[in-house]
């Protein structure tokens, strides 16, 4: 027998199911998916790849990451308005792969949104103790950093005297909160955020333009050490399955399809428009911030306030009011990526535990504010003790190849439907098929095959531990267990 869920009977649930509130439009998706890509990618990780990667070419680390990107995000348009459930990747693996290919996705599918919520912590808390000690406020170093440090080039965990980063967890309990409440305070809370730092983001590049120093790109790849990733054009690679991590925004909007009010229609527009505005945004932004300082001193929490810092006014005075507009649009702008990576996860666990691989206790709904209020408050628990203890290079590092892993297997399903069903009526349809999700599939391997031996084996730790939870558990209590779900 088949383990193969049934299109049919997924649609059919789609439109059924009262559970969650359809209360999203095409303006709250694309925000939601602008809120989830532009931040830790542009405040955060940029500077970190170009530091120890790609050098002033992290710009071109864009440009890959961002083709890749394309070619995944239509795969994923495609199945989000064929099959408008809140699991994601996961679903469409079960409705194409099989259950256990499905719980493969699944559960690489909460390392990408636990450890990504987290990692954005960690920034967010590096441009909050910055923004303070502007204003004469210090944080002591202890308790705004990980106890934890580790070095790529040992390979060595180091204790590094601090005891917690405090203020990662605190946004993350903040967030988790507002999740609780509802769908709709949620987005609306989102919707302002992307305002702000869009609005920021525009800012930084038009009077950061003026600073470039045209010195700060030469060499513009910098020469291999001898060692891959090291820069060169191998580090430009390594760099751009780095910053991926900057991108799972677009596939978070798909976490939502059983809150969207048209799903069919809607997410195609959420997911596309999201991801072409932040592309471009990320190639501006990273040019701008290696112009205007060397990017060997951009290896930092909050890079982008290296990089303001060092602007001056004709009198030589910082550009004090720019300063601080930036480390607060950074602040919140890191604030609504926690948010949808946050939201996204519970609907994960959600959709899951519905299909009987996870306990029941993660399919539960909030009678008043019909959200998965449990699996949420469980997801931000975790997060905010991730985000305390490790720094945000493990952690970030974690997510890319997660999210790399996620999208080859949607870009190899999409294949699949098309051949095993294509007379089910899809409202958007990958074009030129299958080139576009071959190529799709094949950069996000070549990303995975350039992450560091370290990031790999953390990868298959984690999922050696899913697949004893579903051996243990998932392939007993399986809803497919006894019914030909196969379609």
């Amino acid at each position: 027998m088949r383990t193969t869920k049934s299109i049919d009977e997924l649609i059919r649930e789609a439109q059924q199911t009262q559970e969650l509130r359809r209360v999203l439009g095409p303006v709250n998706l694309v925000a939601l998916g602008i809120g989830a890509i532009i931040g830790a990618g542009i405040f955060v990780l940029t500077g970190q790849a170009a530091a120890q990667y790609a050098g002033p070419a992290i710009a071109l680390s864009f440009v890959i990451s961002g083709i890749g990107c394309v070619f995944a995000a239509l795969c994923y348009a495609e199945f989000a308005s064929l099959i408008p459930i809140a699991g994601s990747a996961y679903t469409y693996a079960y409705a194409t792969l099989g259950r256990f290919f499905a719980w493969v996705i699944g559960w690489d599918l909460l390392l990408e949104y636990l450890f990504g919520a987290s990692t954005v912590a960690v920034g967010w808390s590096g441009y909050v103790s910055s923004w303070l000690a502007d204003l004469g406020i210090r944080i002591p170093r202890e308790w705004a950093s990980a106890p934890f440090a580790y070095d790529p080039k040992t390979h060595q965990w180091l204790q590094t005297g601090a005891f917690f980063n405090v203020p990662a967890a605190f946004i993350i309990a903040v967030l988790t909160t507002l999740l609780v409440l509802g769908i709709r305070e949620s987005a609306t809370f989102n919707n302002l955020i992307v305002l702000v730092k869009v609005g920021v983001i525009v800012l930084f590049i038009v009077f950061g333009a003026a600073y470039v120093n045209v010195a700060n790109w030469t060499p513009f790849i910098p020469d291999n050490t001898g060692q891959f990733g090291h820069y060169g054009w191998s580090g430009v690679l390594r760099g751009a399955g780095v910053i991926f991590f900057a991108y799972i925004g677009f596939d978070a909007v798909s976490t939502a399809a059983q809150e969207a009010r048209n799903p069919q229609r809607d997410m195609p527009i959420g997911i596309i428009g999201s991801l072409g505005i932040s592309t471009l945004l990320y190639i501006l932004v990273a040019l701008v911030m290696t112009g205007v300082v060397n990017y060997r001193e951009l290896g930092v929490p909050d890079p982008m306030a290296v990089a303001v810092n060092a602007m001056q006014g004709a009198s030589g005075e910082p550009l004090y009011w720019l300063r601080h507009a930036v480390k607060l649009g950074a602040i919140a702008g890191l604030s609504s990526v926690i948010l949808v990576l946050l939201l996204g996860q519970p609907r994960i666990l959600y959709t899951m535990a519905k299909d009987g691989l996870l306990p029941p206790f993660f399919a539960q709904v909030h009678e008043r504010f019909r959200t998965p209020a449990r699996a949420t408050i469980l997801t931000g628990t975790v997060a905010g003790l991730i985000s305390g203890l490790f720094p945000i290079g493990i952690l970030g590092e974690l997510v890319s190849i997660g999210t790399l892993l996620a999208f080859t297997i949607v870009c190899i399903a999409v294949i699949v439907l098309r051949y095993t069903r294509p007379d089910l009526p899809r409202p958007f349809r990958v074009p030129l098929m299958p080139v576009i999700p071959i190529l799709g599939a094949l950069v996000s391997l070549i990303q995975m095959v350039s992450l560091p031996l370290d990031t790999w084996i953390r990868l298959l730790g984690w999922m050696a531990i899913g697949l004893l939870v579903y051996a243990l558990y998932g392939q007993r209590h399986s809803r497919v267990r006894g019914q030909n779900w196969s379609g």
